[in-house]
């Protein structure tokens, strides 16, 4: 028996003893799901990896992908230039690591290379390259002064490029992004890739053996490839000399290569009970192309440079860190060099960046509290009858806008998550497709359309298919070989004059657009479907039954806090944004509702309220509305900070006059709330007049890269009455959620906004964070460069990775600033001590957030007292 056929029979014992798709499922673990991004959501690139320390996750993705994952030092010295660092809490950040180290040294040599490591800045020269510390490198290793290994699974293709340059990666990136973009292309290709039913690995296989971009060798290799995905990467496993113990590993550094490829694998395998397997076969794809690639040179030799650029790396730290010259090492005892090179390798750049980070943090939390604690003095109480009431999304955006409103007597704002707990999937009018309507992390129970009568919806019909044969035809012919001959000459006199008028008349030609469209259109006042359907095709039930529509109503009410002193006239704001020429767009909307306006949304909960049966049952649980008080429904465009109605029923005498004073009041609300938010926008200098205009002019502009800066600078996610912040300028920079704990006894309340709305703030949060951090790994790259590809996605030019994060210009201020201020997620929660503990104790999944450092946790008690919990 062949050593090849032995290894082959050995492994496939031990994939029988564990299924190869249980390691597929284990290793897709360092990935996560990215759906298209015309449903964009966000979401925390490394939720699966909660169980360990954000430390040991920063090395790992250090290790495998030479990804940073902690700000880099360009990022921490700006903030530090800005007073965003107070170096007092990095003193304490050394102090503590210190406590908890020891080393063979004195405290008087190990505290000052470590704090001069801390402050200094990086040599202006790289003293590795100096021949006295490569000599010197070379004789400690002859001495054997090993250090701890820090474990390492690369790919054969990665380690090839130490050898003989990075070939053959680029190579296998680019036969892997080709295949991915033809298999999962939904609008783009006029012509699919045959054989896509059977499922990736087969359509590649049989396409493969005839492209003409690889060798008639490797061609003839993967035509005779094993037909199943499963056994032809056990054997490619297997002939490329990966233990089954590293099996894991080595899945994991390959959907690294290409995370936004293989997490749209993983979206897709989620979604379509006929590619549940779809990840293995991307690995199937992926290792048997490497070892194909690859085969001429197997076995790779070892290269054992590692350890002697370890050691210049860590010689060079006390050249310029330690105050020592290569002369004053010579005569140190081994012992002692040891232990100097330990304390080096130990104080490495992870760890001075993670100190660096938690200073930054502290310093934030620390304004954040005496910014509260001592606006608690000043806290002002409505002095005048309530007259309307507002509940916002917990979005950042809302909390400006909220400010300026609530400075108008009588006016109250609420904070709750933006799809106001209702779990529906929703259809607009001649809509063919339906749209799940709340957080990624859940699935729609109901589903809600809108609807009129035949007659109306006759004419209406009539009117939206005019529009689409016109947009249909146009498609068609772009995407017929010869048709699209002719195109340019029947379309493009139009084209031209539509470009010259969006170019240099951007507002003006964008709402002539729309409202030439919405007088055409002229869509009816709608109704939907609230009450439960029977008999419908559909897999979930359409509408409501009596006892879910008091259910949902009630719970929407109590999560928002609002279950008393109702005013006459109560508004549910939804929000969304408004852009063009943004393949972005739907990261602007409601990021928990999985990028679409959360307006429809809060058309149902406000219409739920009205219903008297609802009201009968809601007072018979302790929540009376009064008779005449009213609930409407309208949309915060965040990008124009104004409020567009989008449901206004029947007005009460008293809800009316409200009506008419917020119809006063909103045009200076909202020209204040955008001359605060557009002024942070770059190259503006504060010269614009007219606040408004200038906003509408960014939300039309189709070469406009920043409409607006989405979430941008979030840091804080306080959990309490509006009363703690109420006074508070927090910039734009916290999610405020209302909770009364007083009215939680039991502590569900606030179990359910950790849960729920807590975690999609932490995703929001860490999206950031990453796109700031690591833009070339995390984010999508500069806009201008960017291509929308398959229709699912966008890469920087044609051979990109599948960009999964923000856009450059989301997060930074210009090339060489930072905007965002990669900060993780602060939770401040309003509650007793004793809250605090219980809903740490139940919770395991936050406890476990809270200790490995993926978000940091305080509270206020009602003494006022404020507690880390981090």
């Amino acid at each position: 028996m062949t050593t090849s056929l032995a290894k082959t029979l050995n492994w496939e014992k031990r994939v029988e003893e564990l299924s190869i798709q249980d390691v597929v499922k284990a290793a897709s673990e360092v990935i996560v799901p990215l759906g298209p991004i015309s449903r964009f959501a966000a979401r925390s690139p490394w939720a699966g990896l909660e169980r360990q320390s954000f430390e040991q996750t920063a090395r790992r993705f250090k290790s495998i992908s030479d990804i940073e994952l902690f700000p880099d030092d360009s990022v921490l010295q700006s903030a530090r230039n800005q007073g965003e660092i107070d170096v007092n809490f990095l003193e304490e950040g050394l102090q503590q690591w210190l406590k908890t180290h020891s080393f063979d040294l004195p405290h008087t040599v190990v505290e000052p290379f470590c704090r001069a490591a801390l402050r200094q800045e990086l040599p202006a020269q790289d003293l590795t390259a100096l021949p006295e510390v490569k000599r010197l490198a070379k004789k400690l290793k002859g001495f054997k002064f090993h250090l701890k290994a820090r474990p390492s699974v690369k790919t054969l293709s990665q380690r090839f490029g130490q050898i003989d340059g990075e070939w053959a990666l680029r190579e296998l990136n680019r036969h892997m992004i080709k295949w991915c973009k033809l298999y999962l292309d939904e609008s783009q290709a006029v012509w699919p890739m045959p054989n896509r039913e059977a499922g990736f690995y087969s359509a590649w296989r049989q396409m493969a053996s005839f492209d003409s971009a690889l060798t008639k060798q490797a061609r003839n290799e993967i035509r005779d490839l094993p037909k199943e995905a499963d056994s032809a990467l056990t054997e490619a496993l297997s002939q490329l000399g990966i233990s089954f113990s590293e099996t894991q590993e080595y899945f994991e550094a390959h959907l690294l290569a290409l995370p936004g490829w293989a997490g749209m694998m993983l979206w897709r395998s989620q979604q379509n009970i006929n590619e549940r397997s779809l990840l293995t076969d991307y690995l199937a794809v992926r290792i048997s192309m490497e070892l194909v690639l690859l085969k001429p040179y197997l076995p790779l030799p070892t290269h054992g440079t590692e350890g002697a650029m370890q050691l210049e790396t860590l010689i060079s730290a006390w050249l310029h860190w330690g105050n020592l010259s290569i002369n004053q090492w010579y005569p140190l005892p081994a012992a002692e060099q040891r232990a100097r090179l330990n304390l080096a390798w130990q104080f490495d750049k992870i760890t001075r960046n993670r100190l660096w980070l938690e200073a930054w943090e502290k310093t934030y939390e620390n304004q954040l509290k005496d910014k509260i604690i001592s606006m608690q003095l000043l806290t002002s109480y409505q002095t005048k009858p309530l007259r309307a009431q507002f509940v916002f999304c917990i979005d950042v955006r809302s909390e400006p806008f909220r400010r300026k409103l609530e400075q108008i007597d009588g006016f109250e704002t609420f904070g709750t998550a933006g799809f106001f707990n209702l779990p529906i999937e929703t259809c607009k009018l001649d809509h063919h497709h339906s749209h799940p309507s709340l957080p990624i992390m859940s699935k729609p129970q109901f589903k809600v359309k809108e609807y009129l009568h035949q007659l109306e919806y006759q004419r209406f019909h009539e009117r939206t298919e005019a529009v689409q044969l016109l947009t249909g035809t146009f498609k068609q012919m772009k995407h017929n070989l010869l048709a699209s001959l002719l195109l340019p000459e029947v379309s493009g006199p139009w084209l031209s004059i539509q470009t010259l008028a969006r170019t240099f008349l951007p507002r003006s030609t964008g709402s002539s657009f729309r409202k030439l469209l919405d007088t055409w259109l002229r869509k009816p006042d709608v109704k939907l479907t609230l009450d439960r359907m029977d008999h419908t095709n559909t897999e979930l039930p359409v509408g409501f039954s009596k006892g879910e529509k008091v259910q949902y109503a009630e719970q929407a009410l109590k999560m928002m806090g609002l279950t008393d002193h109702f005013a006459p006239f109560v508004v549910i704001c939804g929000h969304g944004s408004r852009s063009v020429n943004n393949p972005y767009a739907t990261s602007l909307d409601c990021g928990a509702c999985g990028g679409a306006s959360s307006a429809f949304n809060a058309r149902v909960l406000a219409e739920l309220c009205n219903l008297p049966h609802v009201r009968q049952a809601l007072q018979e649980r302790g929540i009376s509305i009064p008779k005449d008080t009213v609930f409407a429904a309208a949309e915060h465009i965040t990008s124009l900070d104004e409020l567009k109605w989008v449901y206004l029923p029947h007005l009460s005498g008293d809800a009316k006059e409200a009506y008419k004073q917020i119809q006063a009041e909103l045009p200076k609300v909202s020209e204040e709330a955008n001359a605060e938010r557009i002024s942070k926008l770059p190259n503006l200098k504060n010269t614009f007049k007219h606040p408004k205009s200038e906003a509408q002019r960014f939300s039309e502009d189709w070469s406009e890269m920043r409409p607006e800066w989405g979430l941008a600078r979030n840091a804080a996610f306080v959990i309490g009455e509006r009363s703690l912040t109420k006074e508070c300028n927090l910039e734009g920079r916290v999610f405020l959620h209302n909770y009364n704990w007083k009215k939680d006894k039991n502590g569900s309340l606030l179990a359910g906004i950790i849960a729920g709305p807590g975690t999609v703030c932490q995703w929001i949060n860490l999206q950031y964070y990453a796109s700031t951090v690591a833009p070339h790994y995390y984010g999508s790259g500069n806009k201008a460069t960017q291509t929308v590809t398959s229709g699912i996605g966008v890469m920087q030019g044609n051979a990109s990775d599948l960009l999964s994060g923000l856009p450059w210009q989301s997060v930074m201020q210009s090339d060489q600033q930072a905007y965002h201020a990669p900060l993780r997620l602060l939770v401040v929660i309003q509650a007793p001590t004793e809250y605090v503990e219980r809903l740490l104790n139940h919770d395991r999944a936050f406890r476990q957030k809270v200790q490995n450092g993926w978000l940091r946790l305080a509270s206020i008690d009602p003494e006022g007292t404020w507690k880390n919990w981090s």
